[in-house]
């Protein structure tokens, strides 16, 4: 049995969960989510809290056990709380701002790089340099901060680019320096 997915998503005041056949949907302050449940999965929603088991003994079901479960929390925590991603840039010159719907990154190309802001996502700059993603999509959120961290990933000799806050860069010794 899963560990995780045993383990009952307890539901937060001011969410409502619905069950709708195969699709699981879940509604609270911030906004409105739903995913389908895979087949040999079953969900029940009982003394307030959500309970996911499998029917069967598969090996790609006992699989998708734990990770339906975690999706589930996700949804509820994504719609009473959020989710944020914060990015820095390192490098001088670098800079990031929001022009409308999109961001526009100048990282020492010959012109800059402006990224289209995935409709649910909220993107604000704090300050040229430090980049906030918010959105109650988890999968999202990280997945446009991965793009955006992709576009100049931070390189190991200056430790220059775009790096999640907090993220450690290991610096490599240069050429000089290297004996």
């Amino acid at each position: 049995m899963s560990r995780i997915g045993r383990e009952p998503v307890v539901i937060s005041d001011g969410v409502k969960v619905q069950l709708q056949g195969d699709v699981i949907s879940v509604e609270g302050s911030k906004g409105k989510l739903n995913i389908t449940l895979p087949e040999n999965i079953s969900v029940e929603i009982k003394d307030g809290a959500v309970v996911v088991t499998r029917t069967s003994e598969l090996k790609t079901v006992r699989s998708l056990h734990g990770t339906i479960r975690a999706l589930i929390n996700n949804l509820i925590v994504g719609v009473n709380v959020g989710f944020k991603k914060e990015l820095d840039i390192v490098g001088v010159g670098y800079k990031a701002q929001v022009k409308g719907e999109s961001l526009a990154l100048n990282m020492g190309f010959s012109h800059p790089v402006e990224m289209k802001v995935p409709q649910g996502l909220k993107v604000s700059t704090t300050s040229a340099t430090h980049i906030v993603i918010e959105g109650i999509d988890k999968q999202k959120v990280g997945q446009f901060a991965a793009n955006v961290r992709e576009i100049y990933p931070p390189e190991p000799y200056k430790g220059k680019g775009i790096r999640y806050t907090g993220e450690e860069v290991r610096k490599k010794l240069g050429k000089a320096l290297a004996k």
